[in-house]
């Protein structure tokens, strides 16, 4: 064999001429990271937003029949007609949503991924996606690789409440959607009536398609009701609806997920959906509409048992020194360290983390520039009593970091996973 001969070359290194632009231009997730952290310590995992018990026994059944039944090959691309039906019932009955599950409903692998499509549905380069902060760290990556520029319009704290001045300046002529989470991860907060009815006015008056992230609709505490923009008059002609079972069915891995928009855009995001990644796990599917075929007891006990977890995690923080405000829904809580006294929320998190063996995610990950989260960290108590009754019992002797030293708080050494900091 003959042929030139190839110089010996250092392997590639990234940043990189091999690797896209757009991929560097944002991190790995930190909150999938930190669970590695966690798993390295033997940490009490309160970082990635997972239950660690099992769907309920019917819905687990289901899916062990599907599986015996012969559902191991594709299925429709955008979706079984079973869920895609199931699905537009439970809108109907929860949301006020009218829908047709041939013409308006799109399954994906995951909420994550209707979000996905849902930005290469809508945007093209140089559009403007509003974003309100704190946000879920996937938002900004979907962002890019659609080729827009979100525009970050912060929630005021401590209660997270919508600014109406700030959101009113945030529109333009550039703006193509906006995306609404609610309850909110990760600080679990619930839009009222109000700030939803605000963002209707808003979109009306820009042209603008609204992109909801409903995933925790049913975890909400205190009475109150989860309320859905395309439920609004004149929204649904406008409202990209995402939800799936991570959440309510505690089934965060079985990845299915689905969107409700109106035809065009629907069919829109089923071409986007076939490319990226052809269809949802079928099996999962069956089971998927069985779960959500449950009847409203279901909901009402796990609305009541994450009220009952967060008031004891809660407690917990604040005893421990942690401030906090009281979420509204999902499961999470983001808390301020500022009595402690560590520079910034990497360094806290990890000698929470190496201190006292409990994982967190730094609360910078969920802002747009760093510095705005730099006195939080996002715990997540979607966990059985005993694995609470583990983290609160670490967290009682949280005073040990009030006066750091050595290592404390520092980052991992060459031995261990070095958490980069997100941009």
């Amino acid at each position: 064999m003959t042929g030139r001969k190839r110089s010996a070359r250092p392997p590639l290194s990234i940043p990189d001429r091999h690797v896209s632009a757009r991929v560097q231009r944002f991190p790995e997730s930190v909150i999938r990271e930190m669970t590695r952290i966690a798993d390295l310590y033997g940490a009490v995992n309160l970082a990635q937003g997972f239950p660690d018990f099992d769907p309920p026994k019917k819905v687990l059944r289901a899916a062990q029949r599907a599986l015996a039944d012969g559902a191991n090959q594709y299925s429709v691309t955008w979706g079984t007609v079973g869920l895609r039906e199931a699905i537009v019932a439970k809108a109907r009955r929860f949301n006020g949503i009218e829908a047709d599950a041939e013409k308006n409903v799109v399954v994906t692998c995951g909420a994550t991924e209707a979000m996905m499509a849902a930005m290469l549905s809508v945007v093209d380069p140089g559009d403007e996606v509003i974003v309100p902060e704190p946000f879920y760290e996937n938002y900004g990556p979907d962002a890019v690789v659609s080729g827009a520029r979100a525009r970050p319009v912060p929630l005021v704290p401590p209660d997270w409440h919508l600014d109406a001045e700030r959101l009113k300046q945030a529109f333009s002529a550039r703006t193509k959607a906006i995306v609404v989470n609610s309850p909110n991860n990760p600080s679990g907060r619930v839009l009222t009536k109000e700030e939803l009815a605000l963002i209707a006015d808003l979109c009306d008056d820009h042209d603008t398609v609204a992109i909801t992230d409903e995933i925790y609709e049913h975890i909400v505490y205190d009475g109150r009701r989860h309320l859905s923009l395309a439920a609004l008059p004149g929204m649904a002609d406008r409202t990209i609806t995402i939800n799936g079972v991570s959440k309510t069915y505690s089934a965060t891995g079985w990845r299915v997920g689905w969107a409700i928009a109106p035809a065009g855009l629907a069919a829109a995001l089923r071409r986007a959906h076939d490319f990226l990644t052809v269809c949802a796990p079928h099996a999962f599917q069956v089971a998927a509409e069985v779960a959500l075929g449950l009847p409203e007891t279901y909901y009402t006990q796990l609305a009541r048992g994450y009220q009952r977890k967060r008031d004891r995690f809660v407690r917990a923080l604040a005893s421990s020194g942690l401030g906090c405000t009281v979420p509204e829904g999902a499961y999470y809580v983001l808390a301020d360290f500022s009595e402690f006294p560590y520079p910034d929320d990497r360094s806290f998190a990890m000698a929470l983390v190496e201190q006292l063996g409990i994982a967190t995610v730094p609360g910078s990950s969920f802002f747009s520039r760093p510095s705005n989260g730099a006195r939080y960290v996002r715990f997540v108590f979607a966990k059985r009593d005993s694995t609470l009754d583990g983290a609160i019992a670490r967290l009682a002797e949280l005073d040990r970091l009030r006066e750091p030293r050595g290592r404390r708080g520092s980052r991992p050494g060459q031995r261990r996973p070095r958490a980069r900091r997100p941009r």
